[in-house]
């Protein structure tokens, strides 16, 4: 019981860090806003997202992407100190903070053991940050999942990868959302073993609609981290999430 209250009391915090700290780091940036390109702004406050949700919840990571997003919107989109946007540059970035903000959330919540320092590495973001603009402006399915495919090659150190559009064959092994490997019902030590000497699938749901899945076709003798695993199980989801949007549009 006193665990449980000690949990619900640090979640209590977290959802007033999430309402508090956004506006708070945009007030401390606001003196350098002249020399201060807004895209920079965003990824401080995306880091501020990313603590919050590692040190709470989901849902306190989801309110300070909100969060995030509305005081960047006050602060640094012209007109400056109003919740209005006149830029439509302005508004993508923001549009981008949010979906960036949400994606890297779930990565927190779900690295929660790893803590800050696994998951604000600069390239893991940037990685994340390319796909949620490309999957905002990509005007073909292709292209998304074409970038998607080769940075999951770079990012595990795979020889190959591919995408298979609403098939499901065999039984391969699987990357799970937490970031492991299931290969039937035996759980795989990835750490130890690296991937399996097989193809792995990556499976893409958005809405709990299948969408496809990426198969990766792992190098021999690479490891691939737990954060860049889960990393990948982020860029997935954003492609199911711009192939939902591509097949309601």
């Amino acid at each position: 019981m006193s665990r449980y209250l000690r949990r619900l009391g640090v979640d209590r915090i977290a959802l007033l860090a999430a309402l508090l700290a956004p506006p708070a780091v945009a007030a401390v940036l606001l003196p350098f806003r002249s020399g201060l390109p807004n895209t920079s702004v965003a990824l401080v406050l995306v880091v501020v997202v990313v603590a919050v949700a590692a040190a709470g919840h989901r849902l306190a990571g989801a309110v300070a992407a909100l969060s995030a997003a509305v005081w960047f919107n006050f602060f640094f989109t012209r007109p400056y100190q109003r919740f209005t946007i006149t830029s439509p540059a302005d508004v993508q970035t923001v549009i981008l903070l949010l979906i960036v903000g949400l994606a890297v959330s779930q990565l927190a919540a779900r690295a929660r053991r790893l803590r800050v320092v696994a998951i604000t590495d600069a390239d893991y973001l940037a990685r994340i940050h390319d796909t949620a603009e490309l999957a905002h402006s990509a005007k073909g399915r292709d292209t998304i999942v074409d970038h998607v495919a080769a940075q999951l090659t770079s990012l595990l150190g795979l020889r190959g990868c591919r995408f298979e559009y609403g098939i499901l064959l065999g039984h391969p092994p699987r990357l799970e959302p937490d970031g492991g490997v299931v290969w039937g019902r035996r759980h795989w030590d990835v750490d130890r073993l690296g991937l399996p000497g097989t193809e792995v699938e990556l499976r893409t749901f958005r809405n709990g609609r299948y969408y496809g899945r990426f198969m990766l076709d792992p190098t021999p003798g690479v490891v691939p981290p737990l954060q860049a695993r889960l990393v990948a199980v982020t860029l997935a989801d954003q492609v199911g999430t711009a192939l939902d949007t591509a097949g309601s549009g």
